[in-house]
């Protein structure tokens, strides 16, 4: 074995030097791959893989065979060692070359870097050079183009000298032909009278007139005396006199060619007149005289116009119909303007001058014209009637007036008006009517309202009559519900203000002007609301007070005839039906007055607030103004409790009984009913005060309920002192005090339920024993001060000596 091993390996050996591994630069160039160069290295040195394996069989069942013996596995590793280390021999050579030949490389790029930087500097200066003389050059070409402008604007400035002089010259010629005799203008050359040159002509009259013009002026503010000036004076004056009537004579005839021509619809022979006519007086009169002969301005067109607001002259202005009317004439108007507008643009080289002009005279004579037939104000002393309309149909028909003609000036500027303020001309329309519109306001207001209360009162008389005397005869108190406080009524009076605060926010865009206006009108809405609640509340009270009057009056008389019970229940219903008609005159007074604050609160408010302090001052007006209707109300509220508490009193007195609380038999069963006294009471107070309920609310209603409430009690404390109690007696009155106390708990105020709750249990010092008197009392310390009072009403209080056995208790 080991023979063939050393045998195989000096075979590989001889192979190895008979073909030596030569390695060079170009295995390395292009796409180099490692794995490829090892693999060529090696792969004739390796052994095939079928012959490794079945000499790997081999040794393995060798091992078998021949335990301890040892084989190498591979035996090529001396051959490759050999290789690689040639090879690496040959890598360090060609290393060593390649470094050789960078070092040569950067030694040959140093050398060129140096000659590349020393050519670079050189084109350096060289391009230095250059730019310098380009320097040179445009320097010169600019000296050169400086001298050409100078000489060009010398020739130019020669050449407009040569045609100055010519022209001055060919000008002198002309103010010659001019001044010569005055009025002689039929030797003038050919140019002043060829319709083909009017343009040029024109130019030079204008020119020669302004040149005159100015030296007349020159002469007679230098004080000369040589006789050669004046003479030169009194000759140019000549000229200009003769250029005044060839200007004169030549402006008539363009514009009677003008004329001419619009009337065909020549346009361009419009323009072309309208171009000459603008040397004269910057074309004014040619553009006045346009605007004067235009149709819109015809006396007829502004009569139709008028006619197309008012309608049948005869009938009231409706203010409706005039705002449909104007609305219509208007429109008219703008697009009147319009069309006009397309012609003088295409006509007029200042079409602005002529826009001008023509919508300045529109709101100068066409719409004052109108405005003057709608808006005659009226006197203040001895103002229109109702029936004509009033204050208030002018103030409607100059606020219509006001928003068309600012919606006229509005689209008049839309189409075009120059430099024309058409804002400032269409307020200066309305100023006389602005500077008194707000006393016209409250005029107004103060008029309607006036109509309205005698509108009111004559219904009310009306009534009166068509009723009769029904109820006088029995002393009834009989008021007209059109004397009544009417919520409908207070409506109308805010409708009027909103109308009116309406027209202020047309009148007045600034808001503090605006804010003193509202302020005004509302001032008014405030005294009207509070003077008609005030007397409506006023009269309701004298209902009130003639009741009471009744009242008095058959009082007496009940005690003493039948008939005399009879007045006295008229006077009781004519004291409830005041009642009632005091509260609703209260209900509709505090309705008013919510309707006042909600449209404070909706309306006025926030139109106040531009001006410091005015919604505060505005509040403390309108608490001040309703300050009288609440004084009112509360002194007529105490009146109708002085009226239920007198019938009160009356019912008890006429219906109640001795025999009610002291029966003669007291072992009879006791009734259990109620007297008829109390239900009388309860059914008359329950039939009043429910039109109280119904129109008193909050605080209010709550102290009014309380108020009758403690006046019923200490009404009912008095009434009973008149009689005597037995038990049972003391049974009824308990009985009584149950059906007051469910009565008055409706009135949902706790402390008057407190004090008929203390009633009930006074009512048992009518019931209990004598010997349980005492004991009573102390145990209800709250009936202890009026105890005493009630213990004295006992039948058997003499008899049973309770003054003395009681003295200790209220010692």
């Amino acid at each position: 074995m080991k023979e063939t091993r050393d045998g195989m390996k000096a075979d590989r050996l001889s192979k190895s030097d008979s073909y030596p591994l030569v390695l060079n630069i170009d295995n390395f160039k292009g796409e180099f791959s490692f794995d490829a160069l090892f693999g060529n290295l090696v792969n004739g040195l390796l052994p095939d893989e079928e012959k490794d394996s079945s000499e790997g069989h081999g040794i393995v069942s060798g091992r078998k065979a021949v335990q301890g013996q040892l084989n190498p596995l591979f035996p090529e590793v001396d051959a490759l060692l050999d290789l690689f280390k040639n090879s690496c021999t040959q890598l360090i050579d060609l290393r060593k070359k390649i470094d050789g030949k960078l070092n040569n490389l950067k030694k040959e790029v140093s050398v060129q870097d140096s000659k590349h930087k020393k050519t670079l500097s050189e084109l350096e200066k060289g391009v230095d050079v250059l730019f310098d003389s380009f320097a040179r050059l445009d320097s010169r070409i600019s000296s050169v183009g400086q001298t050409a402008a100078k000489i060009g604007d010398h020739l130019q400035s020669a050449d407009t000298q040569r045609e100055n002089a010519s022209q001055t010259i060919d000008l002198v010629k002309y103010l010659m032909e001019f001044n010569g005799s005055p009025g002689d203008l039929m030797e003038l050359s050919p140019l002043f009278s060829d319709d083909s040159r009017v343009a040029e002509a024109a130019s030079i009259a204008q020119k020669l007139r302004s040149f005159a013009e100015e030296d007349i002026g020159g002469q007679g503010m230098a004080a000369s005396s040589v006789a050669g000036n004046a003479t030169a004076s009194r000759g140019l004056e000549v000229a200009v006199a003769n250029l005044q009537e060839y200007c004169n004579e030549l402006e008539n005839r363009l514009l009677s060619r003008f004329d001419a021509a619009s009337q065909r619809r020549e346009l361009s022979t419009m323009a072309e007149c309208a171009k000459i006519l603008s040397k004269f007086n910057r074309g004014t009169s040619a553009m006045q005289h346009y605007v004067g002969l235009r149709p819109m301005f015809d006396l007829a067109v502004m009569n139709a116009d008028a006619k197309q607001v008012f309608g049948d002259q005869e009938s009231q202005p409706n203010p409706t119909n005039v705002a449909q009317g104007l609305s219509s004439v208007y429109k008219q108007i703008t697009d009147t303007v319009r069309r006009e507008a397309a012609t003088i643009t295409a006509v007029f080289p200042s079409p602005n001058d002529v826009m001008s002009i023509l919508v300045q005279r529109v709101l100068e004579d066409r719409v004052p014209n109108l405005l003057e037939k709608l808006l005659m104000k009226p006197s203040l002393v001895n103002p229109p009637s109702i029936e004509e309309g009033g204050l208030v149909l002018y103030l409607m028909l100059l606020a219509v007036a006001y928003e068309k003609t600012q919606e006229l000036a509005r689209d008049l500027h839309g189409v075009g008006c120059g430099d024309l303020d058409v804002e400032g001309l269409t307020e200066s329309l309305f100023l006389p009517h602005k500077d008194v519109y707000i006393e016209y306001e409250q005029a107004s207001l103060r008029q309607l309202y006036k109509a309205k209360m005698e509108e009111r009162h004559a219904e009310g008389q009306q009534s009166s009559e068509s009723s009769g005397t029904i109820g006088r005869s029995k002393g009834a108190s009989m008021t007209s519900s059109h004397q009544q406080i009417s919520v409908t009524v207070v409506t109308e009076f805010v409708r009027w203000n909103e109308e009116a605060i309406s027209r202020c926010t047309v009148f007045s865009s600034q808001p503090l002007a605006l804010a003193a206006y509202v302020r005004a009108v509302f001032t008014c809405l405030l005294d009207q609301v509070s003077i008609y609640i005030t007397e409506g509340l006023e009269r309701a009270r004298n209902s009130l007070t003639e009741a009471a009057a009744l009242r008095e009056r058959y009082v007496i008389a009940s005690s003493v005839s039948r008939r005399g019970t009879s007045n006295a229940e008229s006077a009781a219903a004519a004291g409830e039906s005041s009642f009632r008609t005091f509260m609703v005159a209260v209900q509709c007074c505090g309705s008013s007055v919510a309707i006042v604050q909600q449209y404070f609160a909706n309306s006025i408010s926030r139109l106040l607030l531009p001006i410091d302090g005015a919604h505060a001052a505005a509040c403390e007006e309108m608490a001040s103004a309703l300050s009288r209707a609440e004084s009112c109300a509360y002194k007529g509220l105490q009146q109708c409790i002085e009226t239920v508490m007198a019938e009160v009193e009356r019912l008890l007195s006429t219906e109640q009984k001795a025999t009610d609380y002291r029966s003669a038999d007291d072992c009879i069963i006791p009734d259990h009913r109620p007297t008829i006294a109390c239900a009388r009471v309860v059914a008359y107070s329950s039939r009043v005060l429910e039109s109280a309920f119904t129109a008193l609310d909050g605080l209010n209603k709550q102290a009014f309920l309380t108020e009758v409430g403690n006046r019923l009690h200490k009404g009912l404390l008095n009434h009973w002192q008149k009689f005597t109690f037995n038990p049972s007696g003391g049974l009824r009155m308990k009985r009584d005090i149950t059906e007051y106390g469910e009565y008055v708990r409706g009135f949902n105020t706790p402390p008057v339920d407190e004090k008929f709750e203390m009633l009930g249990i006074m009512a048992n010092v009518f019931i209990v024993a004598p010997e349980s008197l005492s004991s009573l009392v102390e145990g209800t310390p709250s009936i202890r001060k009026d105890a005493q009072k009630f213990i004295q009403l006992r039948d058997d209080y003499k008899s049973e000596k309770l003054a003395s056995k009681l003295a200790s208790l209220f010692a």
